[in-house]
């Protein structure tokens, strides 16, 4: 079974019906069977960003309290691997919540990181090995 890694792009989009991305997050998302996995970075980000959406940041703590999102890593744990992957990519540069995405789809290698983010498709798990995404047409 594919394990779904969200991004903050799909979250937001998911969340924000004036999102561009919107219509397509949600087609996406319904065909996924919850929970859907994701790291604390990319809670923070999405609710910095919906913010301004009237109960946008709490709708994304909803759907953690709900079990539709779920928060399995942990930082303090992977630290290290997220540090090199963020220096292994300076040039792109990679973010801290796309260095933690990473970093899970190497912990399951049956993870796909729905995303907007084109970066994913430069960044490389365990050194050589392109990172399953999901990704607008």
């Amino acid at each position: 079974m594919t394990r779904v890694l969200l991004d903050t792009g799909p979250l937001v989009a998911l969340l924000n019906r004036r999102d561009q991305y919107h219509a397509w997050a949600r087609s996406v998302l319904d065909t996924v069977t919850p929970p859907v996995f994701t790291c604390e970075a990319v809670l923070s980000e999405a609710c910095f960003l919906l913010a301004r959406v009237a109960g946008g940041a709490d709708a994304v703590l909803a759907l953690v309290a709900a079990d539709i999102l779920r928060v399995e890593f942990q930082i303090g744990v992977e630290i290290a691997a997220v540090r090199h992957l963020a220096q292994r990519f300076t040039s792109v540069p990679m973010s801290f919540a796309d260095a933690c995405l990473v970093r899970m789809t190497e912990l399951e290698l049956r993870s796909v990181v729905l995303t907007i983010d084109s970066d994913f498709k430069r960044y490389r798990r365990n050194r050589r090995h392109v990172v399953p995404v999901i990704t607008p047409p």
